[in-house]
């Protein structure tokens, strides 16, 4: 089946971000047009003037529009868009020259209605950015949250397919308009969409080739509050999709109070437990240093595995508790979560 892909991009006050990804899509080594889609979601710092310096490069549209979120922005500009296959990024992302080539080639010998791909640290992202894009990704952390890679999701098994992340996930039109796009919640607006996409009989799988350079422009603090948002979420997800609960979402709040439980037990005497965290993060250490020959990305690895563990796993358990003893629906509980 052939595509015309949309790229679809929804920015808020972040015009260097776009001008990076946009003069990564010039350099596309893809001989078919493609169409880019920008959609300024209420921004105050504007990105139009960057954008314009493109339109005689690429064949682009800009919308502006009230902020609403990355979710209701992204329905916003696929509602616009030409083609026929939608592919939806960060504005903090760059793509290397053969991504278009390597979706085409993967849809054409074997087509599905969403695929995600993967994220990647570029050479040029600073020490922390590739320590948290380590952690973010790696199956030692919570790098296999989000499903079997190597499987296709279907509706028969919809706990078992690969869960695109909106960063760089590509669906249908048909997709789109089937399912209603994006919901509210965000984060969690893209496994909330990926189950949609399953319960309505779609599947979904990871192209490993399409991967993108994922900045995540993110200090400590901020990179705290984005996992401890990502662990409240899950509950609610959850409570909405129980068919796709797993126990794996549990292991940064075990992993946390297992922690703490050994610390107490060695005061005690008792110093195999810790010795075994120990292990893990010397195993983390190795790993890290492994895939990125640094001394100095490996050591930020392991204060990264900890700002994301408890700060997920933190979320995760009061998330856990709220959702399933309070009366209060999610948006009450939680209205930080959700976009109106």
């Amino acid at each position: 089946m052939k595509s015309n892909f949309s790229f679809i991009i929804p920015v808020h006050n972040r015009p260097e971000e776009i001008r990076e990804l946009l003069e990564s899509m010039v350099l596309l080594i893809y001989e078919k047009p493609f169409e880019v889609v920008i959609v300024e979601d209420g921004s105050s710092l504007s990105s139009k003037d960057v954008v314009s310096e493109f339109s005689n490069q690429l064949s682009i549209s800009y919308y502006e529009k009230e902020n609403s979120g990355p979710g209701s922005s992204r329905n916003y500009g696929m509602e616009r868009a030409k083609g026929n296959y939608f592919i939806v990024l960060d504005s903090d992302c760059i793509l290397p020259p053969q991504y278009l080539v390597e979706v085409e080639k993967s849809l054409d010998d074997k087509y599905v209605q969403c695929f995600g791909g993967p994220d990647a640290a570029h050479e040029s992202f600073t020490l922390v950015q590739k320590a948290i894009n380590y952690t973010m990704t790696s199956v030692l952390t919570t790098g296999g949250i989000r499903g079997d890679k190597a499987a296709i999701g279907k509706p028969a098994r919809r706990t078992g397919g690969f869960q695109p992340r909106s960063f760089n996930m590509g669906l249908s039109k048909e997709v789109f308009e089937s399912v209603g796009g994006f919901g509210k919640i965000h984060p969690g607006e893209d496994p909330d969409l990926t189950f949609r996409i399953w319960k309505a009989g779609y599947e979904t799988k990871l192209i490993p080739e399409a991967f993108v350079y994922h900045k995540r422009r993110i200090d400590w603090n901020r990179f705290y509050t984005q996992v401890n948002k990502f662990g409240m979420v899950r509950p609610i997800l959850n409570k909405w999709h129980p068919e796709t609960s797993k126990m794996t979402y549990w292991f940064p709040t075990f992993f946390c109070v297992a922690f703490l439980v050994s610390v107490l037990l060695y005061f005690l005497n008792i110093r195999l437990p810790l010795w075994l965290f120990a292990i893990y993060f010397i195993l983390i250490f190795v790993d890290s240093f492994i895939k990125n020959k640094s001394i100095s990305i490996a050591s930020l690895s392991l204060l990264a595995v900890v700002v994301q563990f408890i700060g997920y796993g933190s979320g995760f358990l009061k998330s856990t508790f709220l959702v399933n003893f309070s009366k209060k629906k999610p948006q009450e509980l939680f209205p930080n979560l959700f976009f109106k």
